[in-house]
């Protein structure tokens, strides 16, 4: 019910927005007698940031049609090179083909925002890798023939990634799917897999979530099961392709992000009311970029998403050593030849270091001489795979631990 009265609030502000927008670039508009009142660019500013905050965001594109080679400009073409339910794999393909560049996963979090999330992550990785990421569906998209997707299934897609790509892959994951990752490499490895990756380098996530726990790890065990299954998950509505699908919706989720840095937002919007009344056209579009992305959320699959809750933040199954996948138990200690790489921001607010860091405490089989652990200072968890901090210190250690794999 709260999906459907969501869907009709947004109908209803349509055509206010609209009028919005209108009246925004009339008032704007130099040939218009009463763009010189006093005031009245302070009202166009007003409507602007109105659109902006009620409009509906859309997936957004990658946008990477080039890269350097050897400092060439090179072209990249998007081509999904293997399409499933609910992700597909996308390859960064590259017109200058280089056979000793490593292959290199990314996998990207399911957790609310699309895989272009990590733009910044594959634009600093492409240039000296061949590069491969889980575009991951809106939930609302898929619809109900396709059956459910758990934790479990997601295991499995990462596996039928990796295999796909082949012998020596590198695999990337960022947030969330640290777990699964992790997971997905063990049992490989104890499968004596052909395709087991070569390295796995584990991002700012919830290894262990009883190390420091963050706002969002306190709420997953101040609550039972049930509450987050009555109270975050929803069906579809109609006319999306997945009507009916229980999903924990985007916009919840979104609301939920904001809420974790409430005044930094608010503060935003009205930096974005200043620059549209000042005529700031430079500070206006860096703020839209950054939002476009932002406030562009994707529905989860509510199994996915109980499944998450329940085995990684409330059971910490795998720091203890009892998570299980398709009824065997997952066992990191069976990893022995990919070197392991574990990455954590100083600030992080969302997985806090030490968390991921416990990889090494689990995989107890990989050489001294094959893991790296690096903790970078003054970043929170965007920073820690976006931004300047990730392309000058973090990347450059990461393309040398992959190299060095």
């Amino acid at each position: 019910m709260m999906y459907f009265a969501y869907e009709i609030g947004r109908a209803a502000l349509k055509p206010v927005r609209m009028l919005a927008k209108a009246q925004s670039n009339l008032l704007q508009h130099p040939q218009n007698p009463l763009s010189l009142m006093p005031g009245a660019r302070s009202v166009a500013s007003a409507y602007g940031v109105f659109g902006d905050l009620t409009r509906r965001y859309s997936k957004p594109a990658f946008n990477l049609p080039t890269t350097l080679c050897d400092g060439k400009e090179v072209a990249v073409h998007e081509t999904i090179v293997k399409r499933k339910p609910f992700a597909q794999l996308k390859h960064f393909k590259r017109d200058v083909a280089r056979p000793d560049d490593p292959k290199l996963l990314i996998i990207a979090p399911l957790s609310g925002h699309f895989a272009s999330l990590l733009r910044g992550t594959v634009e600093a990785m492409l240039p000296e890798h061949d590069v491969y990421i889980t575009d991951w569906r809106d939930a609302c998209l898929v619809p109900l023939s396709e059956g459910d997707f758990g934790l479990d299934d997601y295991i499995d897609y990462i596996i039928d990634f990796i295999s796909h790509i082949g012998p020596n892959t590198h695999v990337l994951a960022v947030c969330q799917p640290v777990v699964a990752a992790l997971a997905a490499t063990a049992i490989m490895a104890e499968d004596g897999h052909p395709s087991a990756p070569r390295s796995l380098a584990l991002m700012s996530g919830p290894i262990d979530a009883r190390i420091d726990p963050t706002a969002p790890c306190k709420l997953a065990t101040k609550h039972k099961l049930s509450w987050f299954k009555t109270n975050l998950v929803h069906p579809v509505p109609a006319p999306y392709p997945g009507a009916l699908r229980m999903v924990y919706p985007g916009f919840l989720q979104l609301a939920g992000f904001v809420n974790m840095n409430l005044d930094r937002h608010v503060d935003a919007y009205r930096g974005l009311f200043r620059s549209i009344r000042d005529n700031e056209t430079d500070k206006v579009n860096r703020h839209r970029d950054f939002y476009d992305e932002y406030l562009a959320v994707m529905d989860l699959p509510a199994p996915y998403y109980l499944d998450t809750i329940q085995r990684v933040f409330q059971e910490f199954a795998l720091a203890r050593g009892c998570f299980t996948y398709r009824g065997r138990t997952v066992n990191p200690a069976a990893i022995r030849s990919t070197a392991l790489m574990t990455i954590e921001g100083e600030k992080d607010d969302i997985s806090s270091p030490g968390q991921t860091q416990a990889a090494h405490d689990l995989c107890i089989n990989v050489p001294q001489i094959r893991r790296l652990h690096h903790l970078q200072s003054g970043v929170g968890h965007y920073g820690v795979f976006n931004g300047s901090q990730w392309r000058e210190s973090i990347a450059p250690k990461l393309r040398s631990f992959i190299r060095a794999a």
